[in-house]
């Protein structure tokens, strides 16, 4: 037991996850330090002792600054990206009934290439070129949407000579102005919300807009009319899949308004990239699995008509186009030999289907 440190500072944790190549490192109240590699949660070590809320509360003190403290006790939790010499982290505290719990995303502050991510450039680089519209990411928590946003901003930024405005909460990845003139704004630091900072960001003449998660009625509202009026807007979202996407994007609004949302969609999306991280069967990291949705007229028409559900077969149709669904991509990770029957079937959207690829 004697040989398991008890660190003071959030930092020494840090150290840890980053020599290890984790993604994020948990210090919770009442369970031993933990860290999730590969996408697996686990202790950092096998015998060590829960943390107390007294040691919770000490590691909290010790890298929060006296504003985020103060909004800690005010509202009960507080995220914000905390830089050391080691790198850039997204942060989160909260108070729960045991003390405190202490979440670090490891953010790793080199953004790299499309290419370096295993994303279809030759699909993607025409959707890069829009001078207006909605680009999609998205995927559930931790499969890696925001590396895949960088990348895409940051390979704009070389390829356009433009203004590039991104609205974040909080900042993860820092993009260097290269062709073009990149101003990044954290939401708390710089602005009060999403909102707010979106509706000011139409003021300031920016050609590409990029929203860190489009989270609400008013952002999705904002975010669709400056993809109308000449923005390519690039955003985030938690949804599985292409269908998903659209009837998240149309189950926000009343109504009332969805048939006037279902034409300015049709028109303004220009597509939907959806990723998932897939574990290696050999435990050494994990796989990208990518759906692709690019709005051609048969799209733009199903949306239009509400018909989302008639999607994938279209997509399968229109491979001529760089689309794939979800399901064929994870088939040739299967073919590819690099991930499990079970972890593809557990992942994929027509289970009946996956049964029979895999009997075949």
């Amino acid at each position: 037991m004697s040989d398991i440190p008890v660190y003071d500072h959030v930092d020494q944790y840090l150290s840890v996850g980053i020599e290890y190549g984790c993604s994020d490192i948990h210090l919770p109240t009442a369970y031993p330090p933990a860290w999730r590699r590969f996408g697996q949660l686990q202790p950092i070590w096998e015998a060590a002792e829960p943390l107390t809320s007294e040691q919770t509360e000490q590691l909290t003190k010790s890298f929060l600054a006296e504003k985020e403290w103060n909004r800690l006790q005010e509202k009960g939790d507080v995220d914000f990206a905390y830089q050391n010499e080691q790198g850039r982290f997204r942060a989160s505290v909260v108070k729960q009934r045991l003390g405190y719990d202490i979440c670090f995303r490891i953010i790793d502050t080199t953004v790299r290439t499309m290419e370096e991510l295993g994303l279809p450039v030759e699909s993607l680089l025409p959707l890069t070129r829009y001078q207006n519209g909605l680009l999609l990411v998205t995927g559930s928590v931790g499969s890696g949407k925001s590396t895949t946003l960088a990348s895409i901003a940051d390979f704009i930024n070389t390829d356009r000579e433009d203004h590039i405005l991104t609205l974040e909460d909080p900042i993860e990845y820092v993009l260097e102005s290269k062709n073009c003139h990149v101003n990044q704004r954290e939401v708390h630091t710089h602005t009060d919300s999403f909102p707010k900072a979106l509706r000011g960001a139409l003021r300031e003449d920016p050609d590409v807009i990029v929203v860190g998660e489009m989270r609400d009625l008013e952002t999705i509202s904002l975010a669709l009319t400056a993809a109308e009026t000449g923005h390519l807007v690039l955003a985030t979202l938690h949804t599985g899949n292409a269908p998903r996407t659209l009837d998240r994007i149309l189950d926000v609004f009343p109504v009332d308004q969805r048939d006037q949302i279902r034409i300015m969609v049709s028109e303004s999306l220009r597509g939907i990239i959806s990723q998932q991280l897939v574990p290696k069967s050999d435990g050494t990291g994990r796989e990208l699995a990518i759906e692709l949705l690019v709005n051609t007229a048969a799209v733009s028409n199903c949306i239009r008509e509400g018909k989302t559900y008639m999607l994938p077969g279209i997509m399968q149709t229109g491979k001529n186009v760089g689309m794939i669904t979800m399901d064929d991509s994870l088939r040739q990770l299967y073919v590819k030999g690099t991930v499990d029957q079970e972890e593809i079937l557990f992942r994929s959207e027509d289970k009946s289907q996956m049964r029979e690829f895999f009997s075949m």
